[in-house]
């Protein structure tokens, strides 16, 4: 109980004392979730949208095939583009391979089918309430999808923190790809699954102290600004 004790009471120093080890791996993580989050929402937002919007054969299937993505074994996608960016891989030549690079890469990979999925979810409904009244002003399926992402841009923040919820945890992937070496591509998860194999508790509680308060930071701020816009925006 002692040993416990002293390694939150050294995780909370490191916190406090703002310790340079760790805000480095906390910026890096950052910016290797964020990069991948804005990737796969720029990617499965318009996907989300088309499907909602779009009737064709076999729709249903890639609806479900879609669903089935949002379940991707992180591993086995991180051995998927570990091999792709190998270097007798079709991507070797551009060398992204245990670089933040193929981490944002692997991490889009897994999220953008979450947030396509949930987007198209969203969309969809609100589909079987525009959908009569944009068929009347004769607008077309492109300009229909970019009228429901305009108008639904907030509730898709739901989708999206989904994806971000998934990216700041991701261990498996990012560790294949990126290699976890120190000061180049070790993160937030990485180390502390590192730390915590190697027994060494006050950085790796740290870091979870930290991973959570940004999590719940992020969410709330999202949350705020919902209610924020449905205010305004009725």
């Amino acid at each position: 109980m002692d040993s416990l004790a002293d390694a939150l009471h050294t995780a909370l120093t490191l916190v406090v004392s703002g310790d340079a080890t760790l805000l480095g791996i906390v910026a890096l993580s950052l910016e290797v979730s964020l990069s991948a989050v804005a990737c796969a929402t720029l990617i499965g937002l318009p996907i989300g949208a088309a499907l909602a919007v779009t009737r064709f054969a076999g729709r249903q299937s890639v609806i479900v095939l879609l669903n089935a993505l949002m379940g991707l074994p992180p591993v086995v996608v991180g051995l998927v583009i570990y091999l792709l960016l190998s270097r007798a891989g079709p991507l070797g030549q551009f060398g992204l391979l245990f670089t933040p690079g193929a981490m944002v890469l692997a991490q889009t990979v897994l999220i953008a089918p979450i947030i396509a999925a949930l987007g198209r979810q969203a969309l969809e409904d609100a589909w079987h309430e525009y959908e009569e009244q944009l068929r009347s002003l004769d607008v077309g399926n492109f300009d229909a999808a970019l009228t429901l992402l305009w108008d639904m841009r907030f509730s898709l923040l739901t989708a999206v923190l989904a994806g971000l919820g998934r990216a700041s945890a991701e261990v498996g992937a990012v560790m294949i790809v990126g290699g976890n070496i120190d000061g180049v591509t070790r993160v937030m998860t990485t180390t502390i699954a590192l730390e915590t194999s190697k027994g060494d508790l006050p950085l790796a509680l740290a870091l979870g102290m930290v991973l959570i308060a940004i999590v719940l930071l992020l969410n709330a701020a999202a949350h705020l600004l919902k209610d924020a816009a449905q205010r305004r925006y009725g």
